[in-house]
């Protein structure tokens, strides 16, 4: 299952299908997972080993402009997720490029 564009349901398919396990526990099981990643990046950094570090980004406010009628807006302050992925994790990507 490579696709660039990964849905919640298509891990849960493909967890259910690796492992075995039924489609409702794959879900309750994918559900928690992502559950745990949300409340423990609330809470500032959060790294989790092997795998790469999620950061909590305030970005500020900006005027924004629409492409089509190139009228301006201002995009309001908010925070966002940045994820930097491990060395190991770095270290793999770099043998697709070779």
């Amino acid at each position: 299952m490579l696709k660039s564009d990964l849905k919640k349901e298509d891990l849960i398919k493909n967890l259910s299908a690796e492992t075995g396990f039924s489609y409702n526990f794959s879900k309750q099981l994918i559900g928690s997972l992502i559950e745990i990643l949300i409340q423990n990046i609330k809470t500032g950094d959060f790294t989790l080993k092997n795998i790469g570090l999620f950061k909590i980004l305030q970005k500020k406010e900006r005027v924004g402009r629409d492409p089509k009628s190139k009228k301006q807006y201002i995009i309001t302050s908010r925070k966002a997720v940045s994820f930097k992925p491990s060395k190991k994790i770095n270290e793999y990507m770099k043998t697709f490029n070779e």
